[in-house]
């Protein structure tokens, strides 16, 4: 047996469901999508629209449609998931409060839920912006804590049996550093053992997850690539992503034009789609089950002929 087959048959569930959509893992790779409701976004893409000549007063509609605009390409060229959040993540990045994230992530999230036929996700920390972005139309969250900022999140998601996506997060002012060509990464991160604290750690959120109440099959990993982690301590993990996966949860990875590939080829983060296509086929390769991009037409080949290459078949898109 191959070794990416072998790493892919030890989860804990077979298949995920999620509104009227089964996720079955191991048959083909999952594509999310990135939709950004920001205007500091470290990729470019933020979408968060303003009023011209207002300093940045935020500009509802204007908001709504430009985020229609993609999701509907993003659609049509077979995402699986669109990924949606109003606070940007980016090393040294502001946080913003909830508020102006709810004022942000819930009328798109309306807007995509009357018009597209696709699951959504809330990228949120906050409970009460889970709640009401579920409420709204979300189908699961993606925690880029794994419940350690706010574990009243947890809760939530088992109130609307909603999936989680758990992810490891060592971020931390202290070892930022910014490059003005580069942007934001992380020198110096300590750990005792990099594979062993990543999975010590998210077990800790699994933990979390189950004390409120959510069971294992609506459970997924995400080992963080990018956040509270050095250049190298990034492409380790990648290369070496079954020490995750034999937690036996399906994976999340998100490697999508992060500051590890622009220090690694010296690219700004909008010369890195090689790069991130490169350590979406290699994510693939060593078990992903779900990658998480912002070029969808262009990552969906890479992950199509990846997933033909590595699961002896072409990829197929069931909707």
């Amino acid at each position: 047996m191959a070794s990416s087959e072998l790493n892919r048959s030890i989860l804990r569930a077979s298949s995920l469901e999620v509104g009227d959509r089964t996720f079955i893992w191991g048959e083909r790779t999952f594509l999310m999508g990135i939709l950004n409701l920001t205007s500091e976004s470290f990729s470019g893409d933020g979408l968060l629209a303003t009023v011209p000549g207002s300093l940045g007063v935020w500009e509802e509609n204007g908001t709504i449609q430009t985020t229609l605009d993609r999701a509907r390409r993003f659609v049509a060229a077979g995402v699986d998931i669109l990924d949606v959040g109003g606070e940007s993540t980016r090393p040294g990045a502001s946080p913003i409060d909830i508020e102006e994230e709810l004022r942000r992530v819930v009328p798109v999230i309306r807007a995509l839920k009357n018009e597209l036929d696709i699951i959504i996700s809330i990228d949120t920390y906050k409970h009460q912006v889970a709640d009401e972005a579920l409420r709204a139309g979300a189908h699961m969250v993606n925690d880029v804590w794994g419940l350690r900022t706010d574990p009243d999140l947890a809760f939530v998601a088992a109130k609307y049996h909603a999936p989680i996506i758990l992810m490891h997060n060592r971020s931390s002012w202290a070892h930022t550093e910014i490059k003005e060509r580069l942007g934001g990464h992380y020198v110096g991160v300590p750990y005792d053992d990099l594979f062993e604290d990543v999975r010590r750690e998210l077990m800790e959120s699994v933990d979390l997850a189950r004390q409120a109440g959510i069971p294992d099959e609506r459970i997924v990993l995400d080992p963080g690539i990018g956040f509270g982690k050095t250049v190298e301590q990034n492409l380790e993990l990648i290369n070496n992503l079954q020490e995750i996966r034999s937690l036996g949860y399906p994976l999340l990875v998100g490697p999508s034009r992060k500051s590890f590939i622009g220090f690694t080829l010296n690219l700004p983060p909008d010369q890195r789609l090689e790069g991130t296509a490169a350590a979406v086929a290699v994510s693939i390769v060593r078990g992903a089950d779900i990658v998480r991009v912002h070029d969808v037409e262009f990552m969906m080949h890479v992950v199509r002929m990846t997933d033909a290459i590595v699961r002896r078949r072409p990829s197929k898109v069931n909707k």
